[in-house]
């Protein structure tokens, strides 16, 4: 017998040894992730699954938010819950026991997005293999009356690497060019370094200069030395800088937890670009991870349309050329606790977002320009 039980007094520690040897242990389920969003605003809520003995089978870090209008509330569960997918009891008592929470708190919606595969490599390419796991989930969750939702909080697509080989097959499996570039890199004097906590505002003026560049909206400068900080401290992340003659060009954030890495923030300046430093980063990222014990190194982030038009593809071109294999998981799905709401919810949202992420880019380049 499977039951989820309202447990208390988990810390950092404690938490994470429970979910680390659950199926796919993800970041975004760690105490550390709970604690940046209680900073903005959201009630961490972790919720367990053992068996009769005791054992854990199964844990979700299930965030909870009030909206602007007393009880209104909206739940989300970030690549989780984590559980052995392939297990259908399992998966029924923990979908049954999420979708009665989310009506005891009288959330709008649950929102959860696990890191179930639909797909390993490009859907519609000849090498492409769906998942029965994954087209199991998905119809089950349709029956349910769950539906995919319109806000993807996270990439429904990546790319991983595989760090289980040797360093020369890693390299073998990069695209000629990557190689080259690595080379060129080292060979015109690039040097890479692990950062301290003294590294992160430069990293953080460079992530704004990218995102300027590049075209994408990103968060206020007090977020990112938040989360880099939560992290550092605990372990779990690693800052990796490239010079030119003394002179910061380029950085990585390096996260890692239990068996995976992954690439959140990657970041760059205009000077030094033609030594090809972000190359050589990718590099020592992967040769830390594996020196961190580290099996799969998550590139964190493909398009959605696998093709040119996709605002991605110069950056999934870059990621591919490293020689990792594209994921496809099943994305978000919600479970409308109270429909109604859910409809109001998703049809004005949307609206406010937009506003905000202009407002957000704006403000970005403001800052890089002063």
């Amino acid at each position: 017998m499977i039951s989820m039980k309202k447990e208390e007094g988990f810390d950092a520690s404690s938490w994470n040894a429970l979910i680390s040897d659950l199926p796919d242990a993800h970041l975004l389920q760690t105490w550390q992730w709970g604690s940046v969003k209680a900073d903005g605003g959201w009630e961490v809520l972790p919720q367990v699954w053992r068996d009769d003995a005791g054992k854990v089978q199964a844990a979700a870090l299930v965030l909870e938010r009030t909206l602007l209008l007393p009880g209104m509330k909206v739940l989300y569960v970030p690549r989780g819950p984590l559980m052995d997918w392939d297990d259908e009891n399992l998966r029924h008592q923990v979908l049954d026991d999420l979708q009665a929470f989310a009506h005891q708190r009288g959330a709008i919606f649950l929102k959860m997005d696990p890191e179930v595969i639909l797909c390993n490599g490009i859907p519609g390419s000849e090498d492409a293999q769906e998942t029965v796991r994954g087209q199991s989930l998905q119809r089950e969750l349709s029956e349910r009356g769950w539906g995919f939702s319109e806000e993807q909080i996270q990439f429904r697509n990546t790319v991983w690497m595989d760090l289980t080989p040797s360093e020369d097959d890693l390299l073998s499996r990069m695209k000629q060019k990557t190689r080259y570039n690595i080379r060129l890199s080292k060979r015109k004097g690039v040097n890479v370094r692990e950062g301290d906590a003294d590294d992160l505002l430069l990293m953080y003026c460079m992530y704004a200069e990218t995102s300027v560049r590049d075209g994408f909206v990103i968060r206020p400068e007090a977020y990112y030395l938040r989360v880099w900080r939560i992290f550092m401290e605990a372990g779990m992340m690693t800052p990796l800088l490239a010079e030119v003659e003394g002179e910061v060009v380029a950085g990585l954030v390096l996260f890692h937890f239990g068996s995976s890495a992954w690439y959140l923030h990657g970041m760059s300046r205009n000077v030094h670009r033609n030594l090809m430093p972000t190359y050589l980063l990718q590099w020592e990222a992967m040769r830390k991870a594996q020196a961190l014990g580290c099996t799969r190194y998550d590139l964190w982030g493909a398009p959605d349309v696998f093709n040119e038009s996709d605002s991605m593809w110069g950056v999934f071109r870059f990621k591919r050329g490293l020689g990792g294999q594209v994921v496809c998981t099943t994305g978000a799905w919600d479970f409308p606790a109270r429909p109604v709401f859910y409809w109001l919810y998703t049809r004005v949202l949307p609206k406010i977002l937009d506003v905000m992420r202009r407002r957000g880019k704006q403000r970005t380049a403001n800052s890089v320009q002063m």
